[in-house]
Order: C-alpha cells, then sequence, then structure tokens
C-alpha cells in the first residue's frame, strides 16, 4: 500500500447562490447555501485514500463546528489526523 502525507489546508466552502451578481456596495438576496468541505490540502488527501492510500494528513483547523465537520470527513475517509492541529479562537 502506498503511504502519503499530505500537508496543506483544511477548510469548509461555503457557497451562496443568487439570481444576480451584486453590484460594488450592493446587497442582494441569496436563494441557496451550499456547505461543502475543502481545502487543497484536504481534497488531496481524501482523494488519495478513497484510491486506496495510507494517508496522513498535516494542517490546521479552528476550534468550531467547522473545524469538526472537516475533523470528521477526514477520519470518515480513513485519513491519519495525529498531525492537525486545532487552533483555539479561530475559525
Amino acid at each position: 500500500m502506498n503511504r502519503i502525507v499530505v500537508i496543506g489546508s483544511c477548510n469548509m466552502d461555503i457557497v451562496v447562490l443568487a439570481d444576480k451578481r451584486p453590484a460594488a456596495g450592493e446587497t442582494i438576496m441569496g436563494n441557496e447555501l451550499h456547505i461543502a468541505h475543502g481545502g487543497k490540502g484536504a481534497n488531496q488527501a481524501v482523494a488519495a485514500a478513497r484510491l486506496g492510500a495510507e494517508v496522513t494528513m498535516v494542517g490546521c483547523i479552528g476550534e468550531d463546528t467547522y473545524g469538526q465537520m472537516i475533523m470528521d470527513n477526514l477520519k470518515e475517509n480513513h485519513i491519519n489526523t495525529n498531525y492537525i492541529v486545532t487552533v483555539p479562537d479561530t475559525t
């Protein structure tokens, strides 16, 4: 089995869909909100694990709900999270 260490970003993507792009300084209402796992590092780690590699992720997450969601996703994908640092007071 291939062993891979990924050092990189771990974050959540927050996307709001709207009928149009707001003009500078304009506030508009969104229609949909999508929250998805992201970060180039975390995405690469998940892809490698799903392809059968033994993956260790090195990175930082915030001490908030999104940070817990990131950690849960990595663990669900069988990624070693021993080197993920949780940073207090960071979102």
